[in-house]
């Protein structure tokens, strides 16, 4: 398969969590690019100074990783987590089979981040949900690695297919995989990306094929990994693949079923799932 020409991708605004929430800057999902390896949801925020307030809510078949570059987040969910996480860590959270969990900005200052999402494969994603806080991640001057291995260091989180995630910064070239496809977020001001500028906020899709990336950048986030090679359907907060899937999945949380179980310490009512579509959804080819 040919891998896909580079492509810049610009973000939408979405309110998070309602019309007066914070607004974030989504990249992907996108119409053109759906995923870049396994990760299937890019979302970055601030600086601002709106908090950050989003109930209790459910997630199937997917990771979430949270990364700060100013402010602090408190997380709680159903499998008994409590951890902020503060610039320079990473909290990560497997939902497989179900979990339920609220984050909470608390800190007087901007909160600039980003949060994306993982679709885990088709044999881990009914796996038991778990969550994991790394305070210390390998990097130096210039680099950061959040997940999976890059510029020959090797990051402590636990994931479940090839994926590199790692916040970069300056001038440099590195060495990267052949067989991943690549795509680098303008974290702080603009950035060139192998050649392509690439505006503050936009997420430069780079395809496959290539062994050398070369930056320009403010801070950036270089995501990567090896081509989905199955069907997603992203509906709400799940990743499944048929519709059916979905609709159990929202049926269960609507009843307060033990899949999606109570926030330890957060008493605050479940944010309310949409209603389901008036036809069936159908899963999109990952690549």
């Amino acid at each position: 398969m040919e891998p896909p020409l580079p492509t810049l991708l610009e973000p939408r605004d979405v309110p998070l969590g309602g019309p007066r929430a914070m607004t974030v800057r989504r990249t992907l999902p996108h119409k053109r690019i759906r995923t870049v390896g396994a990760w299937c949801f890019v979302d970055h925020y601030g600086p601002d100074s709106t908090p950050m307030v989003v109930p209790p809510h459910p997630h199937i078949g997917l990771q979430t990783v949270s990364w700060l570059l100013a402010g602090e987040v408190e997380h709680r969910d159903s499998v008994g987590s409590l951890a902020r996480v503060r610039p320079g860590e990473l909290n990560i959270m497997t939902a497989g089979h179900g979990i339920t969990h609220s984050e909470y900005s608390v800190c007087d200052g901007p909160l600039h981040g980003v949060q994306l999402w993982v679709a885990l494969p088709g044999t881990e994603r009914d796996r038991p949900p778990a969550f994991a806080h790394h305070p210390e991640l390998p990097g130096h001057e210039q680099v950061r690695v959040l997940v999976g291995r890059f510029d020959g260091l090797t990051s402590p989180a636990q994931v479940y297919s090839p994926l590199v995630g790692a916040q970069v910064s300056g001038r440099m070239e590195v060495a990267i995989e052949p067989d991943f496809e690549y795509a680098v977020l303008a974290v702080t001001g603009d950035a060139l990306v192998n050649g392509y500028p690439v505006p503050h906020g936009a997420l430069q899709y780079l395809g496959w094929g290539q062994d050398r990336l070369m930056l320009d950048t403010g801070v950036a986030l270089v995501l990567g990994g090896q081509p989905l090679a199955e069907d997603l359907l992203m509906w709400w907060n799940f990743v499944g693949r048929t519709h059916d899937e979905i609709v159990e999945a929202r049926e269960q949380y609507a009843r307060h079923d033990r899949r999606f179980g109570p926030v330890a310490g957060d008493d605050r009512p479940f944010l309310p799932a949409p209603a389901m579509p008036n036809v069936r959804l159908r899963p999109r080819p990952g690549r």
